[in-house]
């Protein structure tokens, strides 16, 4: 079974084509500047890449391009469209509604949209892709939707809950979603798999670390509480993102600055954080070099970082009543070293010791433990694979649909 994932934005479409015979990626792209001008970029499993501009004014014009590179070409991949037997789509917000994956119907999609006021960004987007895709394939292809947030509907109240009047709960469902949940999901699986032992023994904090970061605690096979809430912002220091902070700073600064409440947005998604103190960028790789070229609001970004990384599992290590294992994963958590080191060798309260020349062997995909035998915590180093838990949540629903 070929299973085709997609992750739409508001002006991208990435796709990756997965032979579930063996898990394999077959092909992989990105469209971007959709609606703008146009290009498309990829690459097969075998080695073949291309990349050209081509006019794509809508989501549509972006899959028939996708269609055009699986199947013509010097990067074809399968004869026809008739060789993919699912679709799988990435939704970031599926609030109450959505716990698990589910088939795409009409009544799922207007589920979806009935959440874009929690997802400006994203879930209008997701249905432009969701509804280019079922003009593309037809109706003769089944259509399934992961939602990012599902996993951690396992959270109970109390870490769910804002204690703020409980009215606007009840109103406009304002309480804790978090994100990055099928990543979660996957490295939290890969680690109990790893240890071999049953995830429903183990205590895990998994973090996943990029220019967007969250960590969360699974307890038992199930998510008790994770850093990111009702937006991508909560949590900890980010590329652009602030994390956490006293609600005052906001109505403070937007008193003196006269901040719109768009503006506000911005200021605290694309223009804080790592890049914020730094004044350098959002990128870990261009902060450390300029670090190393003494560079001292740069060097205080990236020691921030480390600091709110240990506050929050330190946390969660006291949410769970313990920890057998820590994760990290994410562009920066699985080629970051001395992020690595720097986290753990400040958490020598939990009997944390890491073999530091392991550590620095894992980078750039390399799977494996960086804690030493006699370590008290075990920490691994995973590289997570979002796109191959939405084609197998794909696989699965499609199966049962034969039954």
């Amino acid at each position: 079974m070929k299973i085709l994932v997609i992750n739409a934005g508001s002006s991208s479409l990435k796709y990756q084509l997965i032979d579930m015979n063996g898990e394999k990626m077959i092909a992989k792209g990105n469209c971007e500047r959709i609606g703008i001008d146009g290009k498309i970029g990829g690459s097969t499993a075998d080695g073949r890449k291309f990349s050209y501009e081509v006019n794509l004014p809508n989501h549509t014009s972006a899959f028939l391009e996708v269609k055009k590179v699986l199947t013509e070409g010097s990067c074809k991949v399968v004869d026809s469209l008739d060789e993919i037997s699912a679709v799988g789509h990435r939704i970031v917000q599926g609030g109450s509604l959505f716990n698990k994956s589910v088939l795409v119907t009409d009544e799922v999609v207007k589920g979806i949209d009935s959440l874009c006021d929690l997802a400006p960004l994203h879930n209008p987007a997701h249905i432009q892709g969701i509804n280019a895709s079922r003009e593309v394939f037809g109706n003769d292809i089944p259509e399934v939707v992961v939602f990012d947030n599902a996993f951690h509907s396992t959270m109970p109240p109390e870490a769910y809950i804002f204690p703020v009047p409980y009215e606007y709960y009840e109103k406009y469902k304002v309480r804790r979603y978090g994100f990055h949940g099928t990543s979660h999901r996957f490295v939290s699986a890969r680690c109990a798999e790893v240890m071999g032992q049953d995830i429903e023994e183990l205590k895990i904090i998994t973090c996943h670390l990029g220019n967007g970061s969250s960590i969360t605690a699974v307890k038992y096979g199930k998510v008790i509480d994770t850093s990111m809430g009702l937006t991508p912002l909560d949590g900890f220091i980010m590329g652009t993102r602030c994390g956490a902070i006293d609600p005052s700073v906001v109505t403070y600064l937007q008193e003196k600055e006269g901040w719109t409440p768009d503006e506000t947005d911005i200021i605290l998604n694309k223009k804080s954080g790592v890049l914020g103190i730094s004044g350098v960028s959002s990128d870990d790789r261009d902060v450390l070099a300029a670090e190393k070229a003494g560079n001292e609001r740069a060097a205080l970004a990236r020691r921030i970082q480390r600091y709110e990384i240990r506050k929050c599992i330190g946390s969660y290590v006291a949410a769970m009543d313990g920890v057998d294992a820590i994760v990290f994963t994410g562009g920066i958590g699985e080629n970051t070293v001395d992020l690595r080191s720097g986290v753990c060798n400040n958490l020598t309260y939990l009997g944390i010791k890491i073999d530091e020349e392991i550590n620095n062997k894992l980078i750039k995909g390399a799977e494996g433990e960086i804690s030493t035998p006699d370590s008290r915590v075990r920490v691994f180093v995973l590289p997570t694979n979002e796109e191959l838990v939405i084609a197998r949540d794909t696989k699965e629903i499609v199966e049962a649909l034969k039954k």
